[in-house]
């Protein structure tokens, strides 16, 4: 009886462990937690924005490294706010320190999923605050029961549309706007 009461707890750890990195369905394709940012961010059909973007900037190489990294992605949709001519200017080579210095905003060390954020916005007293890659900061706050707000540093709100996208080098979390640093 005791092997059998065992047994049933690690089989209970292993598949509440397995359904916590369940893959996730991103611009209707899995992603994949065996891959890393980059081979997932591919797949997406609502980030080939982003993934051009991230090509432009020579990031590719940085995002495919070890991690762990988080990952504000932002949209098909988020880019397509910009002003026009926005996304086509910063994907010129000329532009590519600006281009970088955006990408990098989006990007924070560490692994933040949907439970790290919100103890880190309850420990912080409603608002957390993290530092960027490019040295920039991004606020986050409860907006919901379920739903994370992210303020940028001209003051602009994001939210999380898709949380816990888990990769082998970090987590992505799906933002509906681009996130712009000062």
């Amino acid at each position: 009886m005791r092997t059998l009461k065992s047994t049933l707890i690690i089989a209970a750890i292993f598949a509440t462990s397995t359904f916590a990195h369940a893959d996730v369905t991103v611009g209707g394709q899995s992603m994949l937690a065996s891959k890393d940012i980059v081979d997932n961010a591919v797949n997406s059909a609502d980030h080939t924005t982003l993934v051009a973007a991230v090509k432009a900037a020579g990031l590719v190489d940085t995002l495919k490294g070890k991690g762990p990294f988080t990952v504000f992605a932002p949209t098909n949709a988020a880019f397509g706010k910009l002003p026009a001519g926005t996304v086509e200017t910063l994907v010129k080579p000329e532009s590519k320190t600006a281009l970088t210095n955006i990408l990098t905003y989006h990007v924070v060390a560490g692994k933040y999923d949907f439970k790290a954020l919100s103890a880190a916005i309850k420990k912080q007293k409603g608002t957390a605050e993290l530092a960027t890659v490019n040295g920039g900061k991004l606020k986050f706050m409860m907006n919901g029961m379920h739903n994370i707000a992210v303020m940028d540093e001209k003051g602009q709100t994001a939210n999380i549309s898709t949380y816990d996208v888990y990769q082998s080098n970090g987590v992505i979390n799906v933002v509906d706007s681009v996130l712009m640093p000062k």
